[in-house]
């Protein structure tokens, strides 16, 4: 005879109740394993891992959100646009200003709206609808002999006579040059701004060539008085060891922030390091947050003191021989007006044989 506490109902109770409680512990795994996942952001950059790396450490640090970083030299739109949907980028950053606005438009970015941004970042250095963001400026400058009286240069100075073979400059199909000619094209029209580059070429020292720290060292040399290049390789140029010879180069030179005479109030040309949220980021909310990050007051004033360029949002220390260049008035032309120019530029400087 069976127990009262054996019957089939009981005994078929106990066993449904212990197929459900399996059934729960399944389900709860996935869910803890989710939870228990750390908080993470994807970044694609351009940069050189040694000024960027730091920052994002820093990050990490300060927020518990794990950076896992693919640095790119070259091909990020065709990397990105080649993943498509399955990308894991959630922020793209570039050191200029073109290859930033070629992610734009092809439609690799997705918008993002951030008083934290939106208040730090002047309105001509990010995108109007949040596409893209400025992080850090790099100006255009002249690098000059110390000894030469050069206070209200232009641009445009550039092709006076009286510089004839006196200046030096890296090639005119350098993304910093046809940014700069680009510049110029928007502000003073296509006629101009050919005329122009045919009195730089005419007042060359030596062929377009090279990079902006040799600039500087032909002007210790002797071999020109003048050149265009961008300022913050004056910042390691000077902070180098005596003895070092690119610090005999940065000691030789002088720094004059020129500005484009034919604009009233005109400022200085600038191009920019930035960032924009990529268009499929599977961790959109920290992809922001780092965006926000890198815009606050600490961490623009280490961005500026570690590779010298120019902070994007005011008031922010600076590198003490960046702040002896003096004040830069930046020249408001919106960055996409410039883009939209590059090509031409680039057509320019063949049609005017500037580099020849």
């Amino acid at each position: 005879m069976r127990r009262p506490d054996s019957t089939p109902s009981v005994v078929s109770r106990a066993r449904a109740l212990v197929a459900r409680a399996g059934c729960l512990i399944v389900l709860a795994l996935p869910l803890a394993a989710t939870a228990q996942r750390p908080a993470e952001v994807n970044l694609y950059t351009t940069r050189e891992p040694g000024l960027v790396q730091p920052l994002l450490e820093a990050f990490t640090r300060d927020t518990g959100v794990r950076v896992n970083t693919v640095f790119v030299r070259d091909g990020l739109l065709e990397r990105v646009r080649a993943e498509g949907t399955r990308s894991p980028a959630d922020v793209l950053m570039t050191v200029d200003s073109g290859n930033l606005l070629d992610l734009v438009n092809a439609r690799q970015t997705q918008g993002v709206r951030s008083a934290v941004l939106e208040s730090a970042i002047p309105a001509h250095l990010r995108g109007r609808t949040g596409h893209w963001y400025a992080l850090s400026l790099r100006d255009r400058v002249l690098y000059a002999d110390r000894d030469l009286d050069l206070a209200g240069f232009a641009y445009e100075d550039l092709a006076k006579p009286e510089w004839k073979g006196r200046v030096c400059i890296r090639s005119g199909q350098h993304p910093y040059n046809t940014s700069l000619i680009a510049a110029m094209i928007a502000h003073a029209g296509v006629p101009r701004t050919e005329a122009w580059l045919r009195g730089v070429k005419s007042n060359l020292a030596r062929k377009a060539a090279g990079g902006d720290r040799d600039v500087a060292r032909d002007i210790l040399a002797g071999i020109c008085d003048i050149g265009i290049a961008n300022a913050y390789y004056v910042g390691s140029m000077k902070n180098a060891k005596p003895g070092d010879e690119q610090r005999a180069w940065g000691d030789a030179i002088q720094v004059v922030r020129p500005v484009f005479s034919s604009v009233a109030g005109g400022g200085t040309h600038v191009n920019i390091s930035g960032a924009a949220v990529a268009r499929h980021a599977p961790n959109r909310a920290n992809a922001v947050r780092l965006l926000e990050y890198l815009v606050s007051d600490d961490i623009q004033s280490r961005y500026a003191r570690a590779n010298y360029e120019y902070p994007v949002k005011r008031g922010v220390a600076l590198d003490p021989v960046v702040a002896g260049f003096g004040d830069l008035r930046v020249d408001t032309l919106p960055l996409t007006d410039i883009a939209r120019h590059r090509r031409l530029a680039s057509e320019l400087v063949d049609r005017v044989g500037f580099d020849n």
